[in-house]
């Protein structure tokens, strides 16, 4: 009945946002390879074009954590590397393919593990004194809310990934396994 079909639509996976999670991880994979990266490798080592880059995008928004990473963020970023890195295709694979149920308790880890990282970042961007860093930080409140807003999508995004596993009917019931 109609009952019966309404059920069914709650279960179905949620199109929009996987299709949104899967833009996320896909887009992630080069930032975080090209850009996000680099402060951990040798000087030199990455070509002229993306370290100018990098200079271009902290210059611009005030963001010193790039190109003087303080050991904490420095941490974060080994994190990015052997940990988030690795899982963005497999991410952006069962979000893409949709309904994989199996992505649930990675994405809950991934999302909870993010979240809580760049809650010590936006709290850093917001309070911490620039006056004394190297390279020029935010000063103004208006200077320290624009960087935030480069940082927060990669909040709110792994936010509503939490959300969507922890709530939505169809990755909330994973299927029990029929005994024999």
């Amino acid at each position: 009945g109609p009952s019966r079909a309404a059920g069914a639509a709650m279960a179905a996976a949620p199109r929009w946002r996987e299709r949104l999670f899967a833009l996320y991880f896909l887009s992630h994979i080069p930032i975080t390879a090209l850009i996000d990266l680099q402060p951990l490798l040798p000087a030199g080592l990455p070509p002229r074009a993306l370290t100018d880059l990098l200079q271009q995008y902290a210059t611009a928004f005030r963001d010193p954590l790039m190109l003087q990473p303080p050991e904490w963020f420095k941490a974060f970023m080994y994190c990015e590397a052997f940990f988030q890195l690795p899982f963005f295709p497999v991410a952006a694979y069962a979000f893409l393919k949709g309904g994989c149920r199996w992505i649930r308790t990675p994405a809950i880890i991934y999302s909870t593990h993010v979240a809580t990282t760049l809650f010590a970042i936006l709290a850093h961007i917001l309070f911490h004194d620039f006056s004394k860093s190297e390279h020029a930080g935010p000063q103004t409140l208006r200077e320290r809310l624009v960087l935030l807003s480069i940082y927060l999508p990669y909040l709110l995004i792994p936010l509503l990934i939490l959300f969507t596993m922890l709530c939505n009917p169809h990755y909330k019931h994973v299927e029990k396994r029929k005994r024999k």
